[in-house]
């Protein structure tokens, strides 16, 4: 029986994933300052204007490559522990950020952001607004299930959480480690959990 060939649109979104890999590993390579859709599209043998019909700049590209590898490699399982999920979820991402492509990237998108307001305003709404929505699912399906507190307002919570980890690894020497993240989940269970740890766990 011959093989069946992939169909259009399973070949357009293997494309389109090369693509997005290829943006992340050259921006690891050059920084943001240095990426251009010509090199990417050089790099990843396609036409700009192929680019140029799907993004219209390379800071809308970079968003998308970014968010691709948080709502595939990076996003948060089910387990029906709200804890051990959080804490497997953070340990993942913080070896991303610790490791390229991602974290020359992110570091390096941050530092460009602070002067260029379209790649702030591209940061917050693709990658930004994904961490923390995909954070406060998990978190309000907890609440959902009992595990966390029915009367608490779980929004800035998430904050909390994801700003955390990103501070202590963009701005400080401080390592994020088991240890950190331990820290920072027990201080979120014993506020919002139902069923708090003890002040020593961990």
């Amino acid at each position: 029986m011959p093989n069946t060939p992939p169909s259009p649109r399973r070949r357009g979104t293997a494309r389109t994933d090369a693509l997005l890999q290829v943006t992340l590993e050259l921006a690891a390579e050059v920084g943001y300052a240095g990426l251009s859709i010509e090199a990417i599209a050089r790099r990843a043998e396609v036409g700009k204007h192929t680019i140029y019909r799907r993004w219209p700049s390379k800071a809308a590209l970079l968003m998308d490559a970014l968010h691709r590898v948080w709502t595939t490699d990076l996003d948060h399982r089910d387990t029906g522990d709200v804890h051990h999920d959080l804490r497997e979820q953070f340990v993942r991402s913080a070896a991303a950020l610790s490791e390229p492509p991602i974290g020359p990237v992110y570091r390096a998108v941050i530092a460009e952001a602070q002067s260029d307001p379209a790649l702030r305003a591209a940061l917050d709404e693709r990658f930004l607004h994904t961490v923390e929505q995909r954070t406060l699912d998990r978190i309000a399906l907890g609440q959902r299930t009992g595990e966390l507190r029915a009367d608490m307002d779980l929004t800035f919570a998430t904050e909390i959480l994801c700003g955390g980890l990103y501070y202590r690894h963009l701005l400080t020497t401080r390592p994020v480690d088991e240890t950190a993240i331990d820290n920072l989940l027990d201080m979120f269970m014993r506020a919002y959990a139902t069923d708090p740890p003890p002040p020593d766990r961990g």
